[in-house]
């Protein structure tokens, strides 16, 4: 007899077995839902949809494109008719993973945003700073409070720091917890929002015998599980960036210090402490910048650490700024591009992050000419999500956006086109101070508001 010969006529004499579909039934305010049980689970297992109840009391079209949701990953197009809280709210209700409705659009290559609500903030200190996640959670501190907003923006709870003032914040992803910090105070805060209670602080000491240095920005690089935070000494005459392990059972060991400048003599501008750090994951950078007003103007640096595994990172670009230098910089991974807004002429500017060695690495974008004056862009922000550019000036904001070339990338320069953003009744507004992005929503915010503002978009395609 041939091996395995019986197996075979085995299992030739079994009978054939369609497999089960599971088929689910459901009535949800009178219309009626098949599917199957598979489909239900992707809700998760502590759902209201787990254990599928034959009739359940709700809007059927919302539930039809929380179900299209489980099906395909994707919300369907005519959910854009729907309001993302009330779609936020009926996926609470079925206790549907927020970061499921999000992960369907926090990632997009472009954003069509119109100013949707106003969060009003307790007390009457007015927001300073924002920190979005990825799932539209919402930080916003104001004054030493900090207050924090669930992916519906419907539930706010406010925490009292120990801090005069929060200039630096960053929700932990995926967490309870977030980082805090001021820049006349010393040391990094971890901050439990769930009780509202201190966990631990992170110094940097720039000498054994120092003081406890103050915090200048913060960022996280969720793929590598590291933290970075930029330190300025009490005396303003050192400063630094430490990277600490978000991934060592909660000590958040430091691991690596990098950009460790002092002054020397009388060279003041040495010292520069990096007040905005943004992690680029595709390429595995981190962008540190920082700048410096004073009397002869503004003077600033760039530079782009190479974050790989095994090793302490290297600067791969070092820019020194002083004729038109930045008022604002940031950088877009989807773009592979720095934008910088300059402080004099208050024109945008780009830089191939491919051609940083070719020379002078900045491109006007728009073709502006600047007529000499000063500060003009002294006050704007920019930030990019995504394929797309936004710039604040005054209490407006501008879009840039890729126009597609016919020519072969590797040889075009990118074309970028702006846009105003908002309806005319959008337009205004106090001075702006932070612009940040989350689950396809925007929060601003503005000098002396005590609310935070959000724009949000109807594109879910």
């Amino acid at each position: 007899m041939p091996p395995f010969a019986g197996a075979a006529t085995t299992a030739l004499l079994c009978p054939y077995k369609p497999p089960e579909t599971s088929i689910v039934t459901l009535n949800v305010g009178g219309r009626v839902f098949q599917t199957t049980a598979q489909t239900l689970a992707a809700a998760g297992s502590s759902s209201l949809l787990s254990a599928p109840p034959s009739f359940i009391d709700r809007d059927p079209d919302l539930f039809a494109s929380l179900l299209a949701l489980l099906r395909t990953g994707r919300l369907p197009s005519s959910a854009a008719t729907d309001d993302i809280s009330d779609l936020a709210a009926e996926a609470e209700f079925y206790g549907i993973d927020p970061r499921v409705l999000h992960s369907s659009s926090s990632s997009s290559s472009s954003l069509s945003l119109r100013r949707s609500l106003l969060l009003p903030l307790p007390g009457r200190d007015p927001v300073a700073v924002l920190s979005a996640s990825p799932s539209g959670e919402l930080l916003a501190a104001h004054g030493s409070k900090i207050s924090s907003f669930d992916f519906s923006l419907r539930r706010r709870k406010t925490i009292l720091t120990s801090l005069p003032a929060v200039d630096s914040l960053l929700s932990l992803r995926n967490s309870s917890l977030a980082f805090a910090g001021a820049a006349d105070f010393p040391g990094l805060q971890i901050l439990d929002l769930s009780s509202g209670t201190l966990v631990k602080t992170l110094n940097w000491h720039p000498h054994p015998s120092a003081p406890g240095a103050t915090v200048q920005a913060v960022c996280e690089a969720a793929d590598r599980q590291l933290l970075f935070s930029s330190y300025e000494s009490g005396r303003r005459n050192s400063s630094a960036i430490l990277a600490f392990d978000l991934n060592s059972g909660g000590d958040f060991r430091p691991v690596y210090e990098i950009s460790r400048r002092e002054i020397f003599g009388a060279e003041l501008d040495s010292a520069i402490p990096a007040t905005k750090l943004k992690w680029v994951p595709s390429l595995n950078l981190l962008m540190t910048a920082g700048s410096h007003w004073g009397p002869s103007g503004v003077v600033g640096n760039i530079q782009l650490w190479d974050v790989r595994a095994g090793g302490t990172p290297t600067a791969i670009f070092n820019l020194n700024e002083k004729d038109d230098c930045f008022a604002d910089v940031t950088v877009s991974d989807d773009l592979s591009a720095l934008f910088k807004v300059g402080a004099n002429s208050g024109d945008v500017f780009m830089a191939d992050l491919r051609k940083l060695e070719a020379g002078e690495p900045w491109f006007r974008l728009g073709g502006g000419r600047w007529n000499g004056g000063k500060n003009e862009g002294k006050a704007c922000r920019i930030e990019s999500e995504g394929r797309q550019v936004f710039c604040s000036r005054g209490g407006d904001i501008e879009m840039w956006s890729e126009v597609a070339m016919a020519a072969a990338p590797e040889f075009e320069e990118k074309v970028m086109r702006r846009n105003l953003m908002g309806r005319e009744k959008d337009m205004g507004g106090a001075r702006i101070l932070q612009m940040v992005f989350g689950g396809k929503r925007m929060a601003v915010a503005r000098s002396g508001e005590c609310c935070v503002e959000v724009w949000e978009s109807s594109d879910r395609s």
